[in-house]
């Protein structure tokens, strides 16, 4: 399998140099990079080249390097069941950059694109419709980001006497927590509740 991915990585290079950053091979699985002017044409040549037919989009999704420069990795997922491949192109994103949308080639591409948006932040260019998909209207930040709190911003509760939904920042009560901040290697020099009965 891997030697026919290599070559499927060869014939790509070769048909689109421009475009091509880099290949590789992993698990049974290519990846390509691609740089982002190029995204739609590469899309396009995956889909509709005879020896690609990469017919089905299955899923956008993007991983978050807050340390590196271009921090986001854009990654688009296809499969060939005329073939009976799989492939990943995978563009590299500063965060003031914009993505060209494929949805002209693949219209199952609207809502990845708008999780996307949703969750991570990332703008696609000529999307018809880019809005948020998973959060609410007034929802601040994007979830998947490295640097979202865990906790988020915001809280929901219903309340009783207004009768409606009420949004209200986030209070975490830390006054019945204990924090023991010694190595439980070294022991504590208190006595926890059960080993009473283990000295009878």
């Amino acid at each position: 399998m891997s030697e026919a991915l290599q070559e499927l990585a060869a014939l790509i290079e070769m048909r689109r140099p421009d475009a091509v950053v880099r290949t590789s091979v992993a698990f049974d699985e290519l990846t390509i990079e691609v740089l982002p002017a190029f995204l739609v044409q590469m899309v396009e040549l995956l889909k509709t080249d005879a020896t690609c037919r990469f017919s089905t989009l299955v899923d956008i999704t993007a991983v978050d390097h807050p340390a590196r420069p271009a921090r986001f990795d854009v990654v688009y997922h296809f499969l060939s069941m005329y073939r009976n491949q799989r492939i990943r192109l995978k563009i590299a994103l500063h965060e003031s950059e914009m993505v060209p949308s494929i949805t002209p080639v693949f219209p199952a591409a609207n809502w990845f694109e708008r999780e996307v948006f949703d969750m991570f932040g990332i703008l696609f260019t000529g999307h018809p419709d880019l809005r948020r998909i998973l959060t609410d209207y007034g929802f601040r930040g994007h979830p998947l980001r490295k640097d979202f709190p865990t906790t988020g911003y915001t809280e929901v509760r219903y309340d009783e006497a207004q009768k409606r939904v009420v949004y209200e920042p986030v209070k975490l009560v830390q006054e019945y927590r204990q924090f023991d901040f010694m190595s439980p290697w070294e022991g504590a020099q208190y006595v926890l509740p059960g080993d009473d009965k283990a000295k009878g």
